[in-house]
């Protein structure tokens, strides 16, 4: 699914140049996330290094960058915007409790349960995310403040070194894997801006990344529980736009590097990470598909390239802010742009006439509401309308085989699961009225899944009755008179045989 030149094995040479190239690229990126979010550049900035590092540290995903993102950016902006910023960072430690006992509770398994088609729609509607919000670089305030798209000379200037940016990336690596292409694009680029005096946007154009090193900061909030009533609804759609995030890039990256995160243990380090963070006036974060792409693309497998990027980020906030904001913003609009390529699922648009024409509508429903809302709405759309079709799908396959034998006794042996969507269906395998006195329904080729069933089976042993005839069960798998026995009194039919064997298992490690 994706196409990338990647190297399969750790270095500490790698990882530490993907790790400044990362580094390098999270300084745009965490500034505008912190426009978007109302707070100060230095709020994302100091929760990119901090997030960056204790997941890099404990999380359970090497070689996967976190940071400040725009997903969580769009939902903190109404709580800035309504209450101030020290409800942002007492949000952003409840955010980090949650997602800790999202982690103990073993919940980060369920990302399994993400159909494929939501993760095509997810890597697709995160690069046009990306893509758009690159955009964005190449306006410029005009005399009033609005915003005008560049003309003339500017933008053939900012267009020539994206392409040239994109060019290096593409072609470096076809001539050497020595050095990371996204890192030899941004000095060349730097270089040739101010070797030749070229008139164009930089890092410092969008805001000093200056600072000192963070600090401790108790959130300035009332202890009470009105105060808690109003960061706990924003908390815990953070913590789920954040678990999903980094749960779904975790994956991404499995396949990418042909290895394997641990999903739990991401939970509980995404969610330390942003304890930490709310305590030392950080945004909080999540997993950063682009930049973990920019990762693995460069080389970066170990934890050393995550700790490297959040150091190296430090470093350029305490020490060489200058240097940094020398950097034009056309060669990281480059590197972003090839992540936006590397990520798009290309293959998507080839096999979208070969796929179910469900899966294919999943597939661009989620991309379409991952750009028009938010990752966390689009995930939950595309699995419930999964988990819809496949529901629908399920329900049409029960039917029935019947045999009447030498004593007159009718069996109808059932073929599919008998739930809430195929409740209708078995019923109507069944006809009272012209069935003899005694029936059988054999189950060994279908199973009792739910509460539905059970009071499907329930109604029509009502219907039998009310016939003056005899209904009962035969070969229920050991999870079907689990459910009967825990039914008591709610359901009355015989069992005539309870042969030891399974018709499923059901089990989720």
């Amino acid at each position: 699914m994706f196409d990338f030149l990647v190297r399969k094995t750790a270095t500490s040479k790698d990882d530490l140049l993907s790790g400044l190239t990362v580094a390098l690229a999270l300084v745009p990126e965490a500034i505008a996330f912190s426009f978007v979010a109302g707070v100060q550049p230095l709020v994302g900035l100091y929760a990119a290094f901090m997030v960056g590092l204790i997941t890099a540290a404990i999380g359970g995903r090497p070689g996967m960058i976190s940071g400040a993102t725009g997903a969580l950016a769009v939902v903190m902006v109404t709580l800035v915007a309504d209450h101030g910023v020290e409800y942002l960072f007492a949000a952003v430690v409840l955010m980090g409790v949650i997602q800790v006992g999202a982690g103990v509770l073993r919940l980060g398994k369920f990302v399994r349960l993400i159909p494929h088609p939501v993760m095509l729609g997810f890597v697709n509607g995160l690069a046009i995310v990306i893509f758009l919000a690159q955009l964005g670089q190449f306006k410029i305030a005009d005399a009033a403040g609005n915003l005008q798209w560049l003309q003339g000379p500017a933008l053939y200037l900012i267009i020539g070194l994206v392409a040239l940016t994109m060019a290096i990336i593409h072609f470096l690596p076809k001539m050497t894997m020595a050095f990371p292409s996204a890192l030899a694009a941004i000095l060349v680029v730097t270089a040739l801006v101010h070797g030749l005096g070229l008139d164009t946007r930089t890092v410092g154009d969008l805001a000093s990344v200056a600072g000192g090193l963070p600090s401790f900061h108790l959130p300035l909030v009332a202890p009470t529980w009105e105060t808690l009533l109003i960061i706990l609804p924003y908390s815990v759609i953070l913590a789920s736009i954040g678990l999903i995030e980094s749960l779904m890039t975790l994956t991404l990256i499995d396949e990418i590097t042909e290895s394997r995160g641990r999903g739990n243990r991401e939970c509980i380090g995404q969610g330390v990470a942003n304890v930490v963070t709310g305590f030392f006036g950080g945004m909080g974060g999540c997993a950063m598909i682009g930049q973990s792409i920019i990762n693995v693309n460069s080389g970066g497998r170990g934890r050393l390239s995550g700790i490297a990027a959040a150091l190296f980020l430090l470093s350029f906030i305490v020490f060489t802010s200058p240097l940094i904001e020398m950097i034009p913003l056309a060669a990281l609009i480059g590197v972003m742009f090839m992540v936006v390529v590397g990520t798009f699922a290309w293959s998507s648009l080839r096999i979208l006439h070969k796929i179910p024409w469900t899966d294919a509508l999943v597939l661009v429903l989620v991309s379409a509401v991952t750009v028009f809302t938010d990752l966390a709405i689009a995930v939950a759309v595309g699995v419930v309308v999964s988990a819809l079709v496949f529901a629908w799908q399920n329900a049409r396959r029960i039917s029935s085989d019947t045999t009447v034998d030498q004593g007159g006794t009718k069996t109808y042996r059932l073929h599919g699961p008998l739930f809430f969507g195929s409740v209708q269906s078995f019923q109507d395998q069944f006809n009272p009225a012209e069935d003899p006195d005694e029936v059988v329904i054999d189950f060994g080729g279908s199973r009792v899944c739910d509460h539905s069933g059970l009071e499907a089976i329930n109604n029509l042993t009502e219907r039998y009755l009310n016939q003056g005839k005899r209904l009962r069960l035969k070969h229920l798998s050991a999870e079907c008179r689990t459910l009967l026995d825990k039914a008591g009194s709610m359901i009355e039919v015989n069992v005539i045989e309870d042969p030891r064997y399974r018709v499923a298992v059901d089990q989720l490690g």
